[in-house]
C-alpha cells in the first residue's frame, strides 16, 4: 500500500485571502516551496506543517492528512 501526504494549503489560503508569497514569508520558506507543496510535489517537514497550521490557527490534521493508495 502506497501512502502520501495530502494537504489543503491552497484551500485555506483562498479562504483567508493570503497569497503564496505572504504564507511563504510567514513560515520562512520560499514561494516556490509553497507552490510545490500545493501541487503535491513536496512533503513538508513536521516543523513546516506545524508552522502552516499555526499560521492558519488550525489543527495540523485539518490541513494535512495521509492518503493510502492500493
Amino acid at each position: 500500500m502506497k501512502e502520501h501526504i495530502e494537504n489543503k494549503v491552497s484551500e485555506w489560503r483562498a479562504k483567508t485571502g493570503v497569497t503564496q508569497e505572504e504564507l511563504a514569508a510567514a513560515v520562512s520558506v520560499s514561494r516556490q516551496t509553497i507552490i510545490a507543496l500545493e501541487k503535491g510535489n513536496y512533503t513538508p517537514s513536521i516543523l513546516l506543517a506545524l508552522k502552516i497550521a499555526d499560521f492558519f490557527k488550525m489543527p495540523v490534521e485539518k490541513i494535512f492528512n495521509i492518503s493510502y493508495e492500493k
